[in-house]
């Protein structure tokens, strides 16, 4: 960080200078080193919480939050990136105007956050942010409120991964599990949960039929869990069936799909499990 000149307009001028090569810098090392286009860019709130799901939220008042945990915006999601660095001259005069008012001493009011996880959104107080950011603040005061998700947040570190969480807070408004049911499951195709999702339908629908009686959603993911789910997946990894697949629930979704594409029935029985050995044989050669 380079030495105050004790003029805070001139510091201020240069502290939104240094931020805006570092974004810069930031850009040019993302295109030249062909990195995600998203990587570096602010998480935006409305699309963070139509991917997992609102629940509810909780008021949690005055709070020292650190600086590194804010990565995303309810609405300035084009003036800033990831790290709050400016990503044009727009918002220069304001950024500079309170840069200047806060080295002069004057008081800043606390931000307003919201607060998805262990990650941080800005209601109000942009500007602010950005100037602990280049000031080399760890903590800000904020008025915090959490936001309660259907599914967790883990794991979101660009916009491109919404789409994952998507189709997993899909599949478990179809698929019902709870807990650690439902942390089993976990795909890295975001299609594959709509697959699977028809498929633990499918053997909802066939178990109704047979038992005749109407079985609702809850059931059914219970049921499919216990009864399908974990016996097959015990039975494959017995059996050394496609040992390089690491998750029990994609293991699972191509057992299922190839059981039907070899022998189209709806059975899991030593013959099928012996099938399906010698084609991942034959798959991984």
């Amino acid at each position: 960080m380079a030495r105050d000149t004790g003029f805070p307009e001139a510091d201020a001028e240069n502290d939104f200078a240094r931020l805006r090569r570092q974004a810069e810098r930031a850009r040019l090392a993302q295109w030249f080193t062909r990195q995600p286009a998203d990587i570096n860019a602010i998480l935006p709130f409305d699309e963070v919480c139509a991917a997992l799901g609102v629940t509810g939220k909780t008021v949690l008042g005055l709070q020292v939050v650190e600086v590194s945990s804010i990565v995303g915006s309810v609405d300035r999601t084009k003036d800033f990136d990831r790290y709050f660095r400016p990503t044009s001259s727009r918002v220069r005069e304001r950024w500079q105007r309170l840069a200047a008012a806060q080295r002069r001493g004057e008081s800043m009011p606390p931000v307003q956050l919201y607060r998805i996880g262990s990650m941080h959104f800005v209601i109000d107080g942009h500007h602010r942010v950005s100037i602990a950011i280049a000031r080399g603040y760890r903590t800000i005061d904020a008025y915090v409120t959490e936001i309660h998700t259907r599914i967790s947040p883990e794991g979101i570190n660009a916009p491109s991964d919404l789409i994952l969480k998507d189709h997993r807070r899909l599949f478990l408004s179809r698929v019902p599990l709870e807990g650690s049911q439902a942390d089993a499951i976990r795909l890295s195709d975001p299609f594959d949960y709509a697959e699977l999702a028809e498929n633990v339908e499918a053997w909802g629908f066939r178990l109704s039929q047979e038992i005749g009686e109407f079985l609702s959603r809850t059931e059914v993911a219970r049921r499919w869990f216990g009864e399908e789910f974990l016996p097959v997946v015990r039975m494959a990894r017995r059996a050394g069936i496609r040992e390089d697949i690491e998750s029990d629930a994609e293991l699972y979704l191509w057992l299922a799909c190839e059981r039907y594409r070899l022998i189209r029935r709806h059975v899991w029985d030593e013959k099928v499990f012996d099938e399906l050995r010698d084609h991942s044989r034959r798959h991984r050669r």
